[in-house]
């Protein structure tokens, strides 16, 4: 625990709440009456707001991405290898907004929250979102912070989509995007796999249709299983072959279905026990939807190049060997559309044994890589 916070840390940091009474209509046909989002700020804007940085996070993440709430956190935020004095995303620099979108679990609107026409949580009646309904609430929280142009939109994997969906909706409002271990559209193996997850949610006895609060229980055989699921496709077979190999919990086989036996088995149970106590079921039905739906290319032709057409941001990709989540050759299929787009962008297919988590990890090349660009951007 620390004692005293890293010098390269944003040290203490306090969560800020921003309260929306516009309603915001959503592309389900649905709309929010009103909502709050809840984010964090690192570092100081200038004065002309130039130097301002988005931050979007991926499908568990949320808006404590840098520093410690408290002296007594035994872990900083789920990015802070990537941002804080002479980080990448260097708070000397740049104002950091890190936030947790709409229908998150960490206090922002979305299905455990109160329902003011019922008194209720939403539960599953909470409405399904997609990437572009994030950015239009992003939109509007960058409108009350002031800053009219971000100097970069950020994200890896869901915040990777988010990130380019900006740069679609509102390309006068991007200067810069960095899509990190992200994709264009999710492939049918993709969306298999968050099926999987979904209906093992959905099964669950305790699940109740969505309204498991009511009942005073939690779905958590369910989330166990999302989450085993979905574990094993962040990592690659070189990462767990590495920490894990065919290594046993105890010195004999039990020869039963019940035991913990092997390491890996041990692991993907301590994941699912933990996710399952901090992250509510219907927030991660939704969140797979939108990664899902995601597919900004519907709109243009299926041309991926169209797209593109109107963004004025440059743009740099980055991706790693071993995701086979996300694989170099959905980051390569998108740099191909940018370019033919006439587009300014950089690509960087890092080498790294981690697979899909490589782009929470601080691997030397990466954060080097990372800087550099960074360090590239004009603050006008």
């Amino acid at each position: 625990m620390p004692t005293a916070f890293p010098p390269d840390s944003v040290g203490l940091i306090t969560p800020q709440l921003a309260h929306f009474s516009d309603p915001l209509a959503l592309a389900c046909g649905r709309s929010l009456p009103a909502y709050d989002l809840i984010f964090e700020t690192y570092g100081e804007l200038n004065a002309t707001a130039s130097n301002a940085v988005l931050i979007c996070h991926a499908l568990s993440g949320h808006h404590h991405a840098a520093g410690f709430h408290s002296v007594d956190d035994r872990k900083p935020g789920w990015w802070d290898s990537c941002i804080g004095p002479g980080k990448p995303i260097d708070t000397n620099k740049f104002f950091v907004v890190s936030l947790n979108n709409l229908g998150g679990c960490n206090g922002s609107t979305g299905p455990s929250s109160l329902n003011p026409e019922t008194g209720k949580p939403f539960g599953a009646d909470f409405p399904v979102l997609t990437v572009e309904d994030w950015v239009h609430s992003q939109a509007r929280l960058a409108d009350r912070l002031g800053i009219q142009q971000w100097a970069a939109v950020i994200g890896g994997s869901l915040g990777g989509m988010q990130a380019l969906q900006w740069t679609i909706t509102y390309p006068d409002r991007v200067r810069h995007c960095l899509a990190i271990a992200s994709a264009p559209k999710l492939s049918a193996q993709n969306i298999a796999f968050n099926e999987v997850a979904r209906q093992a949610i959905l099964t669950d006895p305790e699940f109740h249709g969505g309204s498991f609060q009511e009942h005073g229980v939690i779905p958590k055989r369910g989330l166990m299983l999302a989450r085993m699921v979905g574990h094993i496709t962040y990592l690659s077979d070189d990462s767990m072959g590495e920490k894990f190999g065919r290594g046993l919990k105890s010195e004999k086989l039990n020869y039963d279905f019940h035991s913990v036996e092997f390491q890996v088995e041990s692991y993907l149970r301590y994941q699912g026990e933990e996710f399952s106590g901090r992250f509510d079921a219907n927030t991660y039905l939704l969140m797979t939807k939108a990664l899902d739906y995601f597919d900004p290319a519907a709109n243009f032709d299926d041309n991926l190049a169209k797209t593109f057409a109107n963004a004025t941001a440059k743009f740099c990709v980055m991706s790693f060997t071993t995701d086979w989540r996300f694989s170099p050759a959905r980051s390569r299929e998108l740099v191909d559309a940018l370019m033919a787009a006439k587009k300014d962008v950089c690509y960087l297919e890092i080498d790294a044994p981690q697979g899909h988590d490589a782009f929470l990890i601080p691997i030397p090349r990466y954060l080097q890589a990372f800087s550099n660009y960074m360090n590239r951007i004009a603050l006008i």
